[in-house]
Protein backbone atom coordinates (compact mmCIF):
# COMPACT_ATOMS: atom_id res chain seq x y z
CA UNK A 1 0.00 0.00 0.00
CA UNK A 2 1.45 3.49 -1.48
CA UNK A 3 1.74 5.75 1.83
CA UNK A 4 1.38 9.41 1.43
CA UNK A 5 2.85 12.09 3.66
CA UNK A 6 1.17 15.22 4.32
CA UNK A 7 2.65 18.45 3.25
CA UNK A 8 4.18 20.75 5.71
CA UNK A 9 2.08 23.94 6.59
CA UNK A 10 4.88 26.60 5.71
CA UNK A 11 6.31 24.63 3.01
CA UNK A 12 4.06 24.91 -0.10
CA UNK A 13 4.74 22.86 -3.54
CA UNK A 14 6.80 23.74 -6.29
CA UNK A 15 4.23 24.63 -8.50
CA UNK A 16 3.36 27.65 -6.11
CA UNK A 17 6.83 28.85 -4.99
CA UNK A 18 6.37 31.42 -8.26
CA UNK A 19 2.59 32.29 -8.95
CA UNK A 20 3.45 33.72 -11.89
CA UNK A 21 3.80 30.21 -13.35
CA UNK A 22 0.06 30.53 -13.07
CA UNK A 23 -1.48 31.28 -15.79
CA UNK A 24 -4.62 33.86 -15.74
CA UNK A 25 -6.81 30.99 -17.36
CA UNK A 26 -5.71 28.61 -14.46
CA UNK A 27 -6.62 31.40 -11.88
CA UNK A 28 -9.77 31.92 -13.32
CA UNK A 29 -10.73 28.10 -13.65
CA UNK A 30 -8.96 27.80 -9.50
CA UNK A 31 -11.82 30.90 -8.87
CA UNK A 32 -14.72 29.84 -10.24
CA UNK A 33 -14.43 26.15 -8.57
CA UNK A 34 -13.17 28.30 -5.08
CA UNK A 35 -17.23 30.04 -6.03
CA UNK A 36 -19.20 26.99 -6.56
CA UNK A 37 -17.26 25.55 -2.88
CA UNK A 38 -18.46 28.64 -1.17
CA UNK A 39 -21.51 28.77 -2.98
CA UNK A 40 -22.74 25.36 -1.85
CA UNK A 41 -21.85 26.19 1.44
CA UNK A 42 -24.43 29.24 1.76
CA UNK A 43 -26.79 26.88 0.43
CA UNK A 44 -26.29 23.75 2.96
CA UNK A 45 -25.89 26.90 5.56
CA UNK A 46 -28.90 29.13 5.15
CA UNK A 47 -28.00 30.70 8.72
CA UNK A 48 -25.07 32.09 6.88
CA UNK A 49 -27.36 34.57 4.69
CA UNK A 50 -28.98 36.04 7.94
CA UNK A 51 -26.98 39.45 7.62
CA UNK A 52 -27.61 39.78 4.28
CA UNK A 53 -31.35 39.65 4.55
CA UNK A 54 -32.03 40.86 8.21
CA UNK A 55 -29.79 43.61 8.19
CA UNK A 56 -31.29 46.04 5.60
CA UNK A 57 -34.35 45.56 7.17
CA UNK A 58 -33.20 46.69 10.57
CA UNK A 59 -31.42 49.49 9.26
CA UNK A 60 -34.44 51.41 7.38
CA UNK A 61 -37.26 50.26 9.64
CA UNK A 62 -34.64 52.09 12.46
CA UNK A 63 -33.82 54.91 10.81
CA UNK A 64 -37.22 55.95 8.97
CA UNK A 65 -38.83 55.36 11.87
CA UNK A 66 -36.44 57.06 14.70
CA UNK A 67 -35.31 59.91 12.33
CA UNK A 68 -37.31 60.06 9.24
CA UNK A 69 -40.49 62.59 11.24
CA UNK A 70 -37.87 64.72 12.36
CA UNK A 71 -34.91 64.80 9.80
CA UNK A 72 -36.77 64.87 6.45
CA UNK A 73 -39.31 66.45 6.56
CA UNK A 74 -41.81 62.86 6.44
CA UNK A 75 -40.97 59.51 6.55
CA UNK A 76 -41.40 59.31 2.50
CA UNK A 77 -38.62 61.80 1.93
CA UNK A 78 -36.31 60.93 4.43
CA UNK A 79 -36.96 57.14 3.11
CA UNK A 80 -36.05 58.50 -0.39
CA UNK A 81 -32.86 60.47 0.86
CA UNK A 82 -31.72 57.34 2.86
CA UNK A 83 -32.23 54.03 0.81
CA UNK A 84 -29.01 55.34 -1.46
CA UNK A 85 -26.55 56.19 1.92
CA UNK A 86 -28.04 52.08 3.21
CA UNK A 87 -26.55 51.27 0.23
CA UNK A 88 -23.42 52.27 1.58
CA UNK A 89 -23.57 50.73 4.68
CA UNK A 90 -24.81 47.37 3.74
CA UNK A 91 -21.47 46.99 1.24
CA UNK A 92 -19.76 48.29 4.66
CA UNK A 93 -21.48 45.69 7.03
CA UNK A 94 -20.90 42.65 4.08
CA UNK A 95 -17.33 43.42 3.85
CA UNK A 96 -16.84 43.68 7.84
CA UNK A 97 -18.02 39.90 8.11
CA UNK A 98 -15.43 39.39 5.29
CA UNK A 99 -12.60 40.42 7.23
CA UNK A 100 -14.18 38.32 10.60
CA UNK A 101 -14.41 35.68 8.55
CA UNK A 102 -10.83 35.25 6.51
CA UNK A 103 -9.39 35.27 10.45
CA UNK A 104 -11.58 32.61 11.42
CA UNK A 105 -10.65 30.39 8.47
CA UNK A 106 -7.08 30.45 9.53
CA UNK A 107 -7.48 29.94 13.48
CA UNK A 108 -10.12 26.49 12.02
CA UNK A 109 -6.81 25.52 9.45
CA UNK A 110 -9.37 25.79 6.45
CA UNK A 111 -6.79 28.27 4.93
CA UNK A 112 -4.00 26.16 5.68
CA UNK A 113 -5.17 23.58 3.75
CA UNK A 114 -6.27 25.68 0.63
CA UNK A 115 -2.49 26.55 0.63
CA UNK A 116 -1.44 23.17 0.12
CA UNK A 117 -3.30 22.92 -2.71
CA UNK A 118 -1.93 23.20 -6.43
CA UNK A 119 -3.91 26.40 -6.91
CA UNK A 120 -3.41 30.25 -7.51
CA UNK A 121 -3.34 31.90 -4.06
CA UNK A 122 -5.01 34.47 -5.20
CA UNK A 123 -7.92 32.37 -6.13
CA UNK A 124 -9.01 31.96 -3.02
CA UNK A 125 -9.34 35.89 -1.85
CA UNK A 126 -10.75 36.46 -5.24
CA UNK A 127 -13.41 33.61 -5.11
CA UNK A 128 -14.56 35.56 -1.23
CA UNK A 129 -14.73 38.33 -3.18
CA UNK A 130 -16.82 37.63 -6.12
CA UNK A 131 -19.56 35.45 -3.40
CA UNK A 132 -19.42 38.68 -1.03
CA UNK A 133 -20.36 41.00 -3.60
CA UNK A 134 -23.46 38.93 -4.36
CA UNK A 135 -24.28 38.66 -0.66
CA UNK A 136 -24.17 42.41 -0.59
CA UNK A 137 -26.07 42.39 -3.77
CA UNK A 138 -28.95 40.53 -2.68
CA UNK A 139 -28.82 42.76 0.55
CA UNK A 140 -29.58 46.14 -1.44
CA UNK A 141 -32.33 44.28 -3.00
CA UNK A 142 -34.15 43.22 -0.03
CA UNK A 143 -33.24 47.16 1.32
CA UNK A 144 -34.91 47.94 -2.32
CA UNK A 145 -37.78 45.88 -1.57
CA UNK A 146 -38.34 47.44 2.19
CA UNK A 147 -37.63 51.13 0.68
CA UNK A 148 -40.58 50.02 -1.68
CA UNK A 149 -43.10 48.99 0.55
CA UNK A 150 -42.35 52.22 2.68
CA UNK A 151 -43.23 54.37 -0.11
CA UNK A 152 -40.30 54.91 -2.00
CA UNK A 153 -41.28 55.40 -6.32
CA UNK A 154 -39.02 53.70 -8.43
CA UNK A 155 -40.81 54.51 -11.75
CA UNK A 156 -38.79 56.10 -14.16
CA UNK A 157 -35.80 55.93 -11.70
CA UNK A 158 -34.70 52.09 -12.46
CA UNK A 159 -31.65 52.87 -14.82
CA UNK A 160 -30.62 55.40 -12.09
CA UNK A 161 -31.26 53.16 -9.37
CA UNK A 162 -29.17 50.25 -11.34
CA UNK A 163 -25.97 52.43 -12.15
CA UNK A 164 -25.97 53.43 -8.17
CA UNK A 165 -25.84 49.61 -7.42
CA UNK A 166 -23.19 49.13 -9.68
CA UNK A 167 -21.35 51.78 -8.19
CA UNK A 168 -21.85 50.25 -4.97
CA UNK A 169 -20.67 47.42 -5.94
CA UNK A 170 -17.08 48.55 -6.81
CA UNK A 171 -16.76 50.79 -4.05
CA UNK A 172 -17.81 48.03 -1.93
CA UNK A 173 -15.48 45.32 -3.37
CA UNK A 174 -12.57 47.43 -2.45
CA UNK A 175 -14.25 47.67 0.91
CA UNK A 176 -13.93 43.91 0.83
CA UNK A 177 -9.96 44.32 -0.15
CA UNK A 178 -9.18 46.49 3.13
CA UNK A 179 -11.20 43.96 5.33
CA UNK A 180 -9.43 40.61 4.19
CA UNK A 181 -6.09 42.54 4.68
CA UNK A 182 -7.22 43.73 8.33
CA UNK A 183 -8.35 39.53 8.97
CA UNK A 184 -5.02 38.68 7.31
CA UNK A 185 -2.92 40.65 9.36
CA UNK A 186 -4.61 41.27 12.93
CA UNK A 187 -4.66 38.12 15.02
CA UNK A 188 -8.53 38.31 16.88
CA UNK A 189 -11.90 38.53 15.33
CA UNK A 190 -12.37 40.80 18.29
CA UNK A 191 -9.35 42.85 17.18
CA UNK A 192 -10.89 43.05 13.98
CA UNK A 193 -13.71 44.02 15.03
CA UNK A 194 -13.04 47.09 17.72
CA UNK A 195 -10.34 48.55 14.71
CA UNK A 196 -13.35 48.41 12.16
CA UNK A 197 -16.32 49.96 14.46
CA UNK A 198 -13.35 53.05 15.68
CA UNK A 199 -12.83 53.98 12.33
CA UNK A 200 -16.33 53.50 10.63
CA UNK A 201 -18.39 55.10 13.28
CA UNK A 202 -16.85 58.86 12.71
CA UNK A 203 -16.73 58.10 8.71
CA UNK A 204 -20.75 56.76 8.40
CA UNK A 205 -21.70 59.98 10.72
CA UNK A 206 -19.34 62.24 9.35
CA UNK A 207 -20.95 61.77 6.36
CA UNK A 208 -24.18 62.64 4.01
CA UNK A 209 -25.29 59.04 4.45
CA UNK A 210 -28.04 59.81 7.29
CA UNK A 211 -28.65 63.48 6.89
CA UNK A 212 -27.25 66.72 5.05
CA UNK A 213 -23.81 68.07 5.55
CA UNK A 214 -25.36 71.61 5.25
CA UNK A 215 -26.28 70.97 9.17
CA UNK A 216 -23.63 69.96 10.18
CA UNK A 217 -21.10 72.82 11.77
CA UNK A 218 -18.06 73.98 9.61
CA UNK A 219 -15.44 71.96 10.93
CA UNK A 220 -17.15 68.76 10.48
CA UNK A 221 -18.33 69.89 6.59
CA UNK A 222 -14.86 70.46 6.20
CA UNK A 223 -14.28 66.38 6.76
CA UNK A 224 -17.62 65.44 5.34
CA UNK A 225 -16.11 67.06 2.07
CA UNK A 226 -13.46 64.95 1.77
CA UNK A 227 -14.76 61.75 2.82
CA UNK A 228 -15.15 58.92 0.90
CA UNK A 229 -18.34 57.10 2.01
CA UNK A 230 -19.98 61.14 1.55
CA UNK A 231 -18.64 60.84 -2.37
CA UNK A 232 -20.82 57.30 -2.36
CA UNK A 233 -23.52 58.37 -0.72
CA UNK A 234 -23.92 61.14 -3.17
CA UNK A 235 -22.94 59.52 -5.99
CA UNK A 236 -25.72 57.23 -5.29
CA UNK A 237 -28.24 59.65 -4.22
CA UNK A 238 -27.48 61.72 -7.67
CA UNK A 239 -27.96 58.88 -9.87
CA UNK A 240 -30.96 56.91 -8.08
CA UNK A 241 -33.08 60.29 -7.50
CA UNK A 242 -31.87 62.39 -9.94
CA UNK A 243 -30.69 64.98 -6.61
CA UNK A 244 -27.56 66.71 -6.87
CA UNK A 245 -24.14 66.60 -8.62
CA UNK A 246 -23.49 63.27 -10.44
CA UNK A 247 -20.45 63.66 -11.93
CA UNK A 248 -18.40 64.71 -9.13
CA UNK A 249 -19.32 61.68 -6.62
CA UNK A 250 -19.12 59.66 -9.08
CA UNK A 251 -15.91 60.13 -10.18
CA UNK A 252 -14.17 60.70 -6.82
CA UNK A 253 -16.20 57.12 -5.69
CA UNK A 254 -14.33 55.31 -8.56
CA UNK A 255 -10.59 57.10 -7.77
CA UNK A 256 -11.32 56.44 -4.05
CA UNK A 257 -12.55 51.92 -5.13
CA UNK A 258 -9.61 51.52 -7.83
CA UNK A 259 -7.16 53.36 -5.56
CA UNK A 260 -7.86 51.43 -2.41
CA UNK A 261 -8.12 47.96 -4.42
CA UNK A 262 -4.69 48.74 -6.07
CA UNK A 263 -3.20 49.08 -3.06
CA UNK A 264 -4.98 46.65 -0.47
CA UNK A 265 -5.74 43.70 -2.69
CA UNK A 266 -1.76 42.51 -3.68
CA UNK A 267 -0.89 43.42 0.09
CA UNK A 268 -3.86 40.97 0.83
CA UNK A 269 -3.01 38.40 -1.45
CA UNK A 270 1.30 38.98 -0.17
CA UNK A 271 0.11 38.54 3.15
CA UNK A 272 -2.19 35.11 2.72
CA UNK A 273 1.11 33.21 0.67
CA UNK A 274 3.22 34.57 4.17
CA UNK A 275 0.68 34.22 7.16
CA UNK A 276 1.90 31.39 9.53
Amino acid sequence: MTSYRALPRTDPPAALADEARIGLRATARHTGALVRRNLLQIRQNPASMTDALLMPIVLTVLFVFVFGGSIGGSRAQYTAFLMPGLMVILGMTIAMAVGLGVNDDFRTGVMDRFRTMPIARSSVLLAKVVVETGRMLVAIAVLLAVTAVLGFDFDGRWPGVLAAIGLTAVFGTSLIWIFMLLGLTLRTAQAIQGLSVLVLTPLQFGSSIFVSPATMPDWLQAFTRINPLTHMADAARGLALGEGPVAGPVTWTLVWSLGLTAVTAPLAVAKFRTKT
